[in-house]
């Protein structure tokens, strides 16, 4: 087609799916279209309920389908390569030769998921820390923790063998979606993806199969592992209107591509809070994690790009608190009898809290647990009765969710690494002044936000 070349950059998050077209320009790449889908995913989680958290892989895929559509076709017919990020730790399991079946649309060419399992997400609870402690110790710099894929494979293992015994393939969503594009075989795996599996050793680039096969495990299931940034291999078919034969990147990690469309600096910290939340920063030239984790450090360490790692607290409670907080308010106004729907309550409780500038109240707001203390839940101090209102609340709320942050990467430590600049990204930041404001009370340094930070820019930049 004419025209300049473009590239395609997916995200395939935990509440909505983003397409993404970059072109290159004279001043660098630059953001041609994108496009947004909530997926609606969530699903009941049968056999682990209530600490299960699954998704619907068929209606990620059909938001994701929705997605590309939705982009204007001449600009697809130019797409040459195509990156694809998503949630980390999660697993779903396929038929090798039946993940997914092909059928022609308006578009043209898209697929559908086919012998494919739920989604089990990062989310998931069903790993209580007495089961993980029952598992043999990985030789990775990771601590594992609930919502990792390997993790899930015991448990399924232990609760659920025959649930194994269909499927012969295993990935990330986005491992899946790479895989139906490109008709792999067998799944390819970014080191992003492996690290967030748990029993990967980043330092050889391998899985810990010696430990694995000593307890059983279906060591069958595990991907191959690529460096991020290399081609997992083309396009089989003209989906919806990009070429056959366009190239497919390996699938990366959501949070690394959050921070490589934004941070150019060394000296930057990336603060990100959409469902969950992260402050990171890049480490030196040359850093390797250490061989074990520190079960008790908050701070873990990703592999980012071209053998380089992040300094990370990776917190479990960011928006999805917010949502929760939202969703409480919503029930108690239902069982008093009154509907007001949750966006209009967002938006209320966010002014209430614009016009509340102090409140004494203290919320610590681990609802969620964190990995280095998943025990550990939400509690509320200093209450007074002049600080019951909305607006004390929501604002208490914000810090908190900031200073639980801070609590895992003090600011001291920032300052002693370097840090001069704080870049502030995700969805519950872009979309709650409070917040920021928190942001700029807590943080010593200045604060940038990007309009465009975000995965699916991220993904198609590395290509």
């Amino acid at each position: 087609a004419p025209g300049p070349s473009c590239v395609l950059g997916i995200d395939l998050g935990t509440t909505s799916v983003k397409a993404a077209l970059v072109t290159g320009t004279e001043r660098g790449l630059a953001l041609a279209q994108s496009c947004s889908r909530e997926t609606q995913a969530h699903s009941e989680s049968l056999g682990a309920a209530p600490q299960g958290m699954e998704q619907d892989v068929q209606k990620i895929i059909r938001a994701l389908n929705e997605c590309i559509a939705a982009l204007p076709q001449q600009q697809l017919q130019r797409v040459t390569h195509i990156g694809i990020s998503g949630q980390m730790h999660g697993v779903v399991f396929w038929k090798s030769d039946k993940g997914c079946k092909w059928s022609e649309g308006g578009t043209g060419p898209a697929f559908e998921p086919d012998k494919v399992s739920p989604l089990v997400t990062w989310q998931d609870g069903r790993c209580s820390p007495t089961f993980l402690s029952s598992l043999p110790l990985p030789q990775s710099h990771v601590s594992l923790a609930t919502g990792f894929g390997c993790a899930t494979v015991y448990w399924y293992l232990k609760n659920s063998p025959d649930f194994l015994k269909a499927y012969d393939a295993a990935g990330t969503i986005q491992d899946y979606v790479v895989a139906m594009l490109c008709d792999l075989k067998k799944p390819l795996m970014s080191v992003q993806n492996a690290a967030s599996w748990g029993y990967f050793n980043c330092r050889n680039k391998s899985w810990n199969t010696d430990i694995l096969k000593k307890s059983g495990f279906p060591v069958h299931l595990l991907p191959e592992v690529g460096d991020p940034g290399s081609i997992a291999g083309r396009t089989t078919c003209a989906w919806h209107g990009i070429p056959k034969g366009a190239k497919v990147g390996i699938a990366l990690g959501d949070f690394q591509c959050s921070v490589y469309s934004c941070l150019t600096e060394r000296t930057d910290a990336v603060l990100n809070i959409s469902t969950s939340a992260q402050l990171t920063i890049s480490m030196p030239l040359g850093f390797q994690p250490p061989e074990a984790p520190d079960p008790s450090s908050a701070v873990t360490y990703f592999p980012y790009f071209n053998g380089d790692y992040l300094a990370v607290a990776a917190s479990l409670n960011g928006g999805n608190v917010l949502a929760t907080f939202v969703g409480m308010v919503a029930q108690w106004t239902q069982e008093l009898g009154l509907q007001v729907q949750e966006s209009a309550i967002y938006t209320r409780i966010i002014q209430a809290a614009l016009a509340q500038k102090h409140s004494k109240l203290s919320v610590h707001p681990t609802l969620f647990g964190e990995r280095h203390l998943p025990e550990q839940l939400a509690s509320v101090t200093s209450i007074g009765a002049s600080e019951l209102s909305l607006g004390h609340v929501t604002r208490a709320l914000c810090r908190g969710i900031l200073e639980n942050l801070c609590s895992m990467f003090p600011v001291q430590h920032l300052e002693e690494m370097g840090v001069r600049r704080i870049l502030g990204s995700g969805s519950a930041l872009a979309r709650n002044e409070v917040l920021r404001q928190e942001v700029e009370r807590i943080f010593p340094f200045p604060v940038v936000y990007g309009k465009d930070v975000d995965a699916a820019v991220g993904a198609a930049m590395v290509m």
